[in-house]
């Protein structure tokens, strides 16, 4: 999982909230403790949100610069684990806490990295 860039990279995750569950777990999720959102913020996990559909399937999104080092800095709050022990009845079929569990998903395609490509590849040299 490793990857330290200078600009924050993308990354997306998927968990299974329980059905019965998925109002709850957005109540929890609309007021998500301050210390939690500092720590957050402070281990490098930027621009993170996370999608809920009424079946259950969980998304989640956000950039970083180095994903092992957001995920150890979440890793050793104390925050993190009363958090990843509150959330544990929300998921179906976790034996870790989510954070520990989610599946990461591949990138397959990026807009503005693709634009941005084309443009640099269709500017002309300059002429001497």
């Amino acid at each position: 999982m490793a990857s330290t860039a200078t600009q924050p990279l993308p990354v997306c995750f998927r968990l299974r909230v329980r059905p019965e569950l998925v109002d709850a777990y957005r109540e929890r999720h609309a007021a998500v403790w301050p210390e939690m959102l500092e720590a957050l913020r402070a281990t490098g996990w930027l621009d993170y949100r996370i999608f809920v559909a009424d079946d259950g399937t969980c998304i989640g999104t956000f950039r970083t610069r180095d994903l092992d080092a957001s995920l150890a800095g979440m890793a050793a709050r104390e925050v993190n684990a009363r958090w990843q022990a509150e959330m544990q009845p929300f998921f179906e079929g976790l034996e870790r806490p989510a954070d520990e569990s989610f599946e990461l998903i591949p990138l397959a395609f990026d807009l503005d990295a693709q634009l941005e490509a084309s443009r640099s590849e269709s500017r002309p040299e300059p002429r001497s």
